[in-house]
């Protein structure tokens, strides 16, 4: 499962901030559904797994394969 992630620490805390306040644009602020967009960073931060990432062959886990 660990080989699943391909995000460190700090980049899944700011995945979650920003993904949190991208989505509060959906109950505060000029309340738009395009705050739904702020799922999809809180979701890759949740889970520590970025499918842009794998794609491009990066990672910031600091893991070795």
């Amino acid at each position: 499962m660990n080989s699943l992630i391909n995000e460190g620490s700090a980049d899944r805390v700011i995945r979650v901030v920003v993904g949190l306040a991208i989505l509060s644009l959906t109950v505060i602020g000029p309340q738009s559904p395009f705050g739904l967009i702020g799922l999809v960073p809180l979701a890759t931060g949740i889970f520590g797994f970025c499918p842009a990432y794998r794609l491009f062959g990066l990672s910031t886990s600091g893991s070795k394969k």
